[in-house]
């Protein structure tokens, strides 16, 4: 079964003085890019999200943000002071960087200064985050499995989509097979009226020479181990999609070399039906190309 790398989930939690909100989404990206923004004052909690994220999820751009809430009327806010002075540093260099390259930039809010991440604290009389960070874990595990479960039922609809396109090109490569066999004929005549022009007008020429060339010429233009090839990328693709794990990375080098097979049939065709067949091959693998972008 393949995965798409498309997916969604969010959920809600209560636990004691704290409650929170999760909200996990991916999207398409060459390799896994995990990108978190959880309460960092929680030791531990990144890394053992990381942990799990990583060890479900091969492909995508990973987006997870936790919104944590905490009940307790002994809690009180602070601000960092050396995380605001480091802030309000960057914000100058940036403010006089721009300044001298005669750009006004729009003043600076408090609370755009309290949104940045570690300059509002929140604290509480207990310090000791073991407990809550256990149990924000064990509230992603669900999270985590409608997430996957997503990518999964996304990734099934995929897999009759490319199944279908997949046996569109058999079809069509069968076709151009055909097509090729009458062709074959018609190419023979035509290089045998044109040896005769040949050897009729060019007085003295070999005509062992000449036949060698015109054989040449009809070899460069056989397509046959293009249509092998296609065949057997048709195969591959198959095998690959009721393989077990990611397979995402070789489908996209398979549909490149399904359109390198596609492009030399369509330069060697020198048939009108045959190169029709051909560009609906590339159309056809293009949108392949397309879907497999999706899969994990």
């Amino acid at each position: 079964m393949i995965y798409s790398m498309t997916g969604f989930a969010s959920a809600k939690g209560q636990s004691g003085a704290h409650g929170w909100a999760w909200e996990l989404r991916s999207v398409n990206a060459k390799g896994l890019d995990l990108r978190l923004r959880v309460p960092d004052w929680i030791a531990g909690l990144e890394a053992g999200l990381r942990a799990r994220m990583g060890a479900a999820i091969t492909r995508g751009s990973v987006s997870l943000s936790l919104r944590l809430m905490r009940e307790d009327e002994h809690a009180t806010l602070s601000v960092n002071t050396a995380q605001l002075d480091a802030v309000l540093d960057a914000l100058a260099m940036i403010e006089a960087r721009a300044l001298a390259r005669g750009i006004d930039l729009a003043p600076s809010r408090a609370a755009d200064l309290l949104a940045q991440r570690g300059v509002l604290e929140q604290s509480g009389g207990d310090e000791d985050t073991t407990a809550l960070r256990d149990t924000l874990l064990k509230a992603f595990e669900p999270l985590l499995a409608d997430f996957l479960a997503m990518r999964a039922a996304e990734g099934r609809a995929l897999h009759e989509v490319l199944m279908a396109q997949i046996d569109r090109i058999e079809a069509l490569t069968a076709e151009a097979a055909a097509l090729a066999d009458s062709r074959r004929a018609d190419m023979t005549e035509a290089l045998r009226h044109n040896l005769s022009r040949v050897l009729d007008n060019a007085a003295g020429a070999d005509a062992d020479r000449v036949a060698q060339e015109l054989a040449l010429i009809s070899v460069k233009a056989d397509i046959t181990e293009e249509l092998d090839r296609l065949q057997a990328h048709v195969g591959a693709a198959r095998d690959l999609l009721s393989a077990e794990g990611a397979v995402g990375r070789k489908l996209d080098f398979l549909t490149q070399e399904f359109n390198r097979e596609a492009n030399t049939l369509c330069s060697k065709s020198q048939h009108k039906a045959l190169t029709a067949v051909g560009l609906e091959l590339k159309a056809v693998i293009d949108q392949l190309r397309e879907q497999v972008q999706n899969v994990e």
